[in-house]
C-alpha cells in the first residue's frame, strides 16, 4: 500500500492497519524464533509499513490541530 492510499484512509483505519501490521512483524519474529526458514525480505517490507503508516497518522494529527 502507498502513501496515496494511506492519505486517502482515516485515522480509525490507519490505527487499524497499524495494528495489524505490528501484528505481522510479531508473527513474523515468532517463525524467526521457532526456526522456521526466514524470509528476510519481509521484516523490511512490514518495517517499512509501519513507519509510512505512522508517517501519515502524525501528519494528519498535525493538520487537524
Amino acid at each position: 500500500m502507498n502513501a496515496d492510499e494511506l492519505r486517502k484512509k482515516k485515522p480509525e483505519e490507519l490505527q487499524k492497519e497499524l495494528l495489524a501490521l505490528l501484528k505481522e512483524q510479531f508473527n513474523l519474529r515468532m517463525q524467526k524464533g521457532v526456526g522456521q526458514p526466514p524470509k528476510p525480505h519481509l521484516f523490511g517490507n512490514v518495517r517499512k509499513q509501519i513507519a509510512r503508516v505512522k508517517t501519515i497518522l502524525s501528519e494528519k494529527e498535525g493538520s487537524a490541530s
